[in-house]
């Protein structure tokens, strides 16, 4: 009896062992068929896309891209990535710290390309917008160059008027300075609270944008204490821009006035100081554009 209950189970495994064998059309290996894991990739945004907040930092769960004919605040026009020292941080730069100025040059010349002009010498400004903590820790070096347009020229030396807030606008800044734009500063005449005002070159005006003077780096300027040597360098740059000699007599062919950046400009990595040819109070009707001393004679 037990031989046979042996043999009985010997034949039950057997029976067992067959209905495991491979299915057909299997090699009965599990795993060299599965497809590989796909490599992870890191959120990143994307040139030319526009956006309705001005945020200076990216959050995935806030990026809400729209198209740049829709009215929005700012446009990115460059994707750049940090490199470095500057990579190997545990957090990301902070905003207006001396690890973000090598991305803040690289967006200057971005937009400058992008717009086709001087800057500057518009309604126009740029913050550098880098990945949101959570995106640093998870990988993220990207930056964005973000554009946007000001409402007026004021700049930070106007301190009752600061002037680094993006205005709504709809349409790409693309080329917006390849040719004559009413963002471009031109000419301009004083309202009555000595605000400037934008207008032609053919109509009666007292100043002029001439060009910028790159302020040494350091803290933001008291402009009361510096106020003599901005001037200075000021009209160099309307000689400059004029065609006329710089020499002993230059003070006497131009007065000047000047903008600041404002702070969170100056913060940022902007050193660039706007200067304007003014008149001393008579109203001009054409550009000093290359005049020579025939524009700006001796007064």
């Amino acid at each position: 009896m037990r031989r046979w209950c042996a043999a009985a189970a010997a034949a039950l495994i057997t029976a067992v062992l067959a209905g495991c064998g491979t299915p057909a059309g299997t090699d009965g290996d599990l795993t060299d068929d599965w497809r590989p894991v796909g490599q992870v990739t890191q959120f990143a945004p994307k040139a030319g896309d526009c956006h309705l907040s001005a945020e200076p930092t990216s959050y995935l769960t806030g990026y809400q891209p729209v198209d740049c004919t829709r009215t929005h605040l700012v446009e990115t026009v460059h994707l750049g990535t940090f490199t470095g020292a500057v990579a190997a941080r545990a957090t990301p730069p902070p905003l207006g710290s001396a690890a973000m100025r090598p991305a803040f040059a690289e967006c200057d010349a971005r937009t400058t390309a992008f717009v086709g002009g001087d800057w500057r010498g518009a309604r126009l400004t740029f913050q550098v917008v880098p990945p949101s903590p959570a995106g640093w820790a998870g990988g993220s070096r990207w930056f964005r160059c973000d554009l946007f347009e000001l409402s007026t020229i004021e700049g930070g030396t106007r301190r009752s008027r600061p002037n680094d807030y993006p205005v709504q606008r709809s349409g790409t800044l693309r080329d917006a300075l390849k040719g004559p734009s009413k963002l471009a500063y031109g000419c301009l005449t004083e309202d009555e609270w000595a605000s400037f005002q934008q207008t032609t070159c053919q109509q009666g005006h007292q100043y002029e944008y001439v060009g910028t003077w790159t302020a040494p780096d350091g803290q933001y300027p008291d402009a009361a204490a510096r106020e003599d040597g901005i001037h200075a360098n000021c009209r160099t740059v309307v000689a400059r821009y004029a065609k006329v000699p710089v020499d002993g007599q230059l003070r006497y062919r131009t007065g000047t006035s000047y903008r600041l950046p404002t702070v969170e400009a100056w913060a940022r990595g902007d050193r660039g100081v706007r200067c304007f040819f003014w008149s001393g109070g008579k109203k001009l009707t054409g550009s000093i554009r290359g005049g020579g001393t025939k524009a700006l004679p001796v007064n």
